[in-house]
């Protein structure tokens, strides 16, 4: 029985989102839903509310603990499936941490004023140094806990919640505010919408150590319930804040640091200084606790023969080392050759897959589940069934050599799950591979 309760879990699924996704994802969501970016975050905010409610009676459900690919395997006892939807989230999480790092290094850069040093990009450099520090941590065994996880959770949602409220007023009385009802309607905000879903993960982490919380399943719904409204109710305020305050044309050529022009004009230098300690504090931490976690799910997927025995962990250590390195090197690599846009998306499209697909597995076992509302995990299979091929629509309009590149890390990353999952058939169909 672990000894975290209610309000811990509600920092760290709360901090999960707003970490990492204020500062990440949000400005090029802005970019694509302009005015109407808050019907965007809406929009993706219920579908994966719709997730949610599918993840906690899938918890409910499962008696054995440990998430996605536990459900699949008890349910449908398919262990292809099972392996793949792990392997799917853990490339998602691949491109979370460098999403992570890439805004940190972002907001870096522009803090310090200085793009280049001695012919050396700054922001990939200090994305590689960063994802380098805390592989080097985690493998000393040191992470975030639960009970710091309520300060910082505190101080992260209370500057967003100051800036987004603060800059509300000063635009509804600078007479700036804006609804951006004339694009409400449009693809636009539904485009960002998807784009956005990356930014609304990070509550799931809860259920792959649930060990560390007491009464964890009753914990755990709550701060689901608790944290994704929470969530996206400070995404819509801060993208009213943005958007009406911001030229469109602006936000566009940074979306990245998008955040920090637009408190100049009500909050200062001061406050803007404040928004992007802010923004370096909570990517970094958002990097850390991804990798921890990430790590501890990977070592649920080697105990159930899901990933090569070769990653798992010597002794007592808390996480496997050679899988912390693995994913360290694959979020730096992605942080440094990925823009901003490919990264997003593909990070966008794992977490829309995964979800859509736990969405229909609760609607499958609807007959077993009590109390089961049946019309909110079919909203969230259609949203997410929507999302996917909108998005490649999108990206293959606006950046077609970002659509080739996130459709062909989709087909390796597929590609290699088949070849893992289903090597004995494929031994078996190629005459002498068996004994190669």
């Amino acid at each position: 029985m672990g000894d975290l309760g209610l309000k811990e879990a509600i920092a760290m699924a709360l901090g999960g989102m707003i970490g990492g996704g204020i500062y990440s994802a949000f400005g090029i969501v802005v970019a694509i839903a302009g005015k109407a970016a808050w019907v965007a975050f809406l929009v993706a905010g219920s579908i994966a509310m719709c997730a949610g409610y599918s993840y906690v009676k899938l918890n409910e459900l499962i008696d054995e603990r440990g998430g996605e690919p536990t459900y699949l395997r008890e349910t449908i006892s398919n262990s292809t499936l099972s392996g793949m939807t792990g392997w799917t989230l853990l490339f998602g999480y691949i491109g979370s941490m460098a999403l992570y790092a890439y805004a940190f290094s972002s907001f870096f850069s522009e803090m310090l004023g200085r793009l280049h040093y001695m012919g050396v990009s700054v922001p990939k450099l200090v994305s590689v140094l960063l994802i380098a520090g805390f592989v080097g941590l985690n493998l000393v065994g040191a992470s975030e806990t639960g009970k710091a996880e309520d300060v910082l959770t505190f101080f992260k949602v209370a500057v967003i919640g100051i800036f987004g409220a603060w800059g509300v007023w000063y635009a509804f009385t600078g007479e700036m505010l804006t609804f951006g009802f004339s694009v409400a309607l449009s693809f636009s905000p539904i485009m960002g919408a998807a784009m956005s879903f990356v930014a609304f993960q990070g509550w799931q982490l809860l259920l792959y150590d649930q060990d560390q919380f007491e009464n964890s399943v009753e914990n755990i719904r709550k701060a689901i319930y608790v944290s994704i409204p929470a969530a996206t109710l400070l995404y819509i305020l801060v993208a009213f804040t943005t958007v009406s305050i911001l030229e469109l044309s602006v936000i566009a050529v940074a979306p990245e640091v998008s955040l920090l022009y637009a408190a100049l004009p009500y909050m200062g230098r001061v406050g803007a200084f404040v928004i992007g300690l802010s923004a370096l504090f909570s990517t970094a931490s958002a990097v850390n606790a991804t990798l921890f976690s990430s790590a501890q799910f990977s070592r649920n997927l080697i105990d159930n023969g899901l990933l090569p025995d070769r990653f798992s962990s010597d002794g007592d250590q808390e996480v496997p080392s050679e899988i912390v390195v693995v994913l360290g090197v694959l979020s730096a690599a992605f942080a440094v050759f990925g823009s901003l846009s490919s990264i997003t998306s593909f990070a966008s499209l794992a977490f829309i897959a995964v979800f859509g697909a736990m969405c229909y597995l609760a609607f499958r076992e609807r007959s077993e589940i009590d109390d089961f509302r049946t019309p909110i995990p079919i909203v969230g299979m259609v949203g997410t069934a929507a999302f996917f091929p909108l998005l490649l629509y999108n990206l293959y309009l606006s950046s077609p050599s970002t659509f080739y590149l996130v459709l062909l890390i989709g087909v390796l990353v597929v590609g290699s799950e088949l070849a893992y999952f289903e090597r004995e058939p494929i031994e078996e169909a190629v005459p002498g591979m068996e004994n190669d």
